[in-house]
This record gives structure tokens, C-alpha cells and sequence, in this order.
């Protein structure tokens, strides 16, 4: 999948997919997502799912960080 269709919010990003984040949405988040690790050009991985859909892990800089989905949204990753 390539071109801007490639392009959605980390809480889309299927599991054992790779994304790198492209925007930060949420000003009230973006200083927990930058704490995080979760900067412009960084890859994730979506790594599992909550069986009941929230939170969902991701491997963050080789991290597994739990984020809800709300949050997850914020974030706008392009597929790679």
C-alpha cells in the first residue's frame, strides 16, 4: 500500500503492521505521546489487541507501550 491512501491513525494500524508517525494530533496528548518516544518519523508496530478492543500494545523504539484507542487516534502513521 503506497501513495497518501497509506496513510491512517495508529489506532487503524493492523497487528504486526509497521507505521512510521507523520503527525501528532491531540495538544493535550502530544506532550504524553513525545514523552513516550512518540516523535515525527518514529516506527511503530502495532504488536496485540485487548481481546475487548482497548488498549491496544505497540512497540514503540522497543518498548511495548499500552495506549487506548481514543488516544491512538491522535496519531497518524503512514504504512510502511
Amino acid at each position: 500500500m503506497k501513495g497518501k491512501d497509506s496513510n491512517l491513525p495508529l489506532s487503524n494500524l493492523p497487528v504486526g503492521q509497521f507505521g512510521q508517525v507523520i503527525y501528532l494530533d491531540d495538544n493535550d496528548l502530544k506532550r504524553r505521546f513525545l514523552d513516550l518516544g512518540i516523535t515525527p518519523h518514529t516506527v511503530i508496530k502495532t504488536e496485540r489487541l485487548n481481546p475487548a478492543g482497548n488498549p491496544i500494545a505497540y512497540n514503540i523504539r522497543g518498548t511495548i507501550i499500552a495506549i487506548r484507542k481514543e488516544e491512538a487516534k491522535n496519531i497518524l502513521v503512514k504504512i510502511l
